[in-house]
């Protein structure tokens, strides 16, 4: 395999009760492990030409005339890296989020919390030749779900990432350092290791704050990481 296998033992068990909608989606029968395959391997490509101009600006992308989202203004930023540490430049993330008191913009939506008419809650950005990326939002509030008489999910933003194959496909989300609901979230609570719980939860970052506009969160991520760089006599693999 040219990728490091996952490690079970590091990743949420697929059924956990407590996390009542795992009962349904969870694999009935033992898991096959596979070889990845060209297509795995290769792909997907994606081009700066695709982002609009404030694509990574939650703040103003889905604003009406004059106005931006309410809420205490914040920047994410950080790194794309392999399990080895090298950088991952040209991935795509697409972020999405509850807006500042917590509610989404979905037509399922129950929870009773106001809507922001200058707040979408969706956005997206390619790193760069080091693998960083940044974008502008507000911070997400709290809210309710049913999942338990009184569950409540933490702050959090959600990520879909596409690296430099479909072999590193990762959707996760990420919480803000100092939040105590986080180790009361049935769905957190599911991982079995408190250093992985910990690698979700960004760290507030004094030094990049944008002074009298906002405070910023460093949020590194890692993707599934070749085992070697290719040789040049071995251009084909063999």
């Amino acid at each position: 395999m040219s990728y490091f296998p996952r490690d079970r033992a590091w990743h949420p068990p697929a059924l956990t009760p407590s996390y009542k909608t795992s009962v349904l989606r969870a694999p009935q029968q033992a898991l096959l492990s596979m070889p990845t395959t060209a297509s795995e391997e290769t792909g997907p490509v994606f081009g700066h030409d695709l982002l609009g101009p404030d694509d990574n600006d939650l703040i103003r992308n889905f604003r009406r005339a004059g106005g931006e989202a309410i809420g205490q203004r914040i920047v994410v930023y950080g790194r794309v890296l392999d399990e080895t540490g090298r950088p991952v430049p040209g991935t795509l993330l697409e972020f999405w989020q509850a807006n500042a008191g917590g509610r989404y913009r979905h037509k399922n939506e129950g929870y009773r919390a106001a809507l922001d008419p200058n707040f979408g809650g969706c956005g997206r950005t390619i790193t760069d030749e080091r693998g960083a990326y940044h974008f502008r939002t507000v911070k997400p509030g709290a809210y309710p779900w049913p999942n338990g008489v009184n569950d409540w999910r933490p702050a959090h933003i959600h990520f879909s990432v596409f690296g430099h194959a479909f072999a590193q496909r990762l959707v996760t989300q990420m919480y803000f350092e100092g939040d105590p609901m986080i180790w009361q979230c049935p769905i957190v609570r599911t991982i079995p290791d408190r250093s992985a719980v910990e690698q979700l939860v960004a760290a507030l970052d004094r030094q990049a704050t944008i002074p009298m506009d906002s405070l910023a969160y460093k949020f590194d991520i890692v993707l599934r990481g070749r085992r070697s760089t290719m040789f040049e006599n071995r251009m084909e693999g063999n």
